[in-house]
C-alpha cells in the first residue's frame, strides 16, 4: 500500500472551509447552550416545583437519547409538523439543546455547592437576587465546575461530526467528500482525525484562558 497524502491536502480550500464551520458550529453552540443550561440548572436548584419537574424531563430526555437520533428529530421529523429548518439550522439547535442538558446539571451541582453563609452575607448588604446570583453565586459555582464544563463543550465540537449525517458542511462531510472523490480513505481520514486532535486542544487552551480572565476570575 502506497501512502499519498498530497491527492488530501491538494484539497485544502474544502478542508479549511470545514474547519470553519465546525469552530462556527462549536463557539455559537457553547455560549447559546451554556447560557441556557445555567437558566435549568437555577431552575432545577431554586425554581418551583413544577418547573423543577419540566426541566428534569427535558435533562432526562435529553441525556438519555442518542444525539443523532435527536439531530434526526429536529432535520427530518420537525418538518412533519412544517417547522422545516436548513442543515446548519438544525444542527446548531441540536448541538444547543443537547449541551444545554449536560450543562444544566454541571451548573447546578456548582450552584447548590455555595455556601448559604455567603448567599446571607449578600443579602445583609441589600444585594437583590439578581445581583447575588450573578455577583456571589455564579462566578465561584463557575469556577468550581470550569474544568468540567471545557470537557463537555470539547465533546460537543468532536459530536459535532454527526451532522455530516444531514449534509452541514462541517469537517466530516469536507472528509466524506474528499474520501469518496479520492479513494484515499486511509489518508483522508488521518489527516482529518489530526485536524480535529488540532481543534480539541485549542478549544480547550482557548476555554482555560478565557475562563479565568473573563468569566469567574481568577
Amino acid at each position: 500500500m502506497t501512502l499519498d497524502f498530497s491527492v488530501v491536502l491538494k484539497q485544502w480550500p474544502l478542508l479549511l472551509d470545514g474547519m470553519l464551520l465546525t469552530i462556527f458550529l462549536t463557539l455559537f453552540s457553547a455560549v447559546i447552550g451554556t447560557l441556557l443550561g445555567i437558566g435549568c440548572g437555577l431552575v432545577r436548584s431554586k425554581g418551583p416545583t413544577w418547573a423543577r419537574w419540566c426541566v428534569g424531563a427535558y435533562v432526562e430526555l435529553i441525556r438519555n437519547t442518542p444525539f443523532i437520533i435527536q439531530l434526526f428529530f429536529i432535520f427530518f421529523g420537525l418538518p412533519g409538523l412544517g417547522l422545516k429548518m436548513t442543515a446548519l439550522t438544525a444542527a446548531i439547535v441540536a448541538n444547543v439543546i443537547n449541551l444545554a442538558a449536560y450543562v444544566s446539571e454541571i451548573a447546578r451541582s456548582g450552584i447548590e455547592a455555595t455556601p448559604d453563609g455567603q448567599i446571607e452575607a449578600a443579602q445583609s448588604l441589600a444585594l437583590d437576587r439578581w445581583q447575588i446570583f450573578t455577583r456571589v453565586v455564579l462566578p465561584p459555582a463557575l469556577k468550581r465546575v470550569w474544568p468540567t464544563l471545557v470537557g463537555q463543550m470539547v465533546i460537543i465540537m468532536l459530536g459535532s461530526a454527526v451532522c455530516s449525517q444531514i449534509s452541514a458542511e462541517e469537517l466530516t462531510y469536507a472528509a466524506n467528500q474528499i474520501a469518496s472523490n479520492s479513494f484515499r480513505n486511509f489518508e483522508t481520514y488521518i489527516v482529518v482525525a489530526g485536524l480535529y486532535l488540532l481543534l480539541a486542544v485549542a478549544l480547550r487552551r482557548l476555554l482555560n484562558w478565557v475562563g479565568p480572565r473573563f468569566i469567574f476570575g481568577r
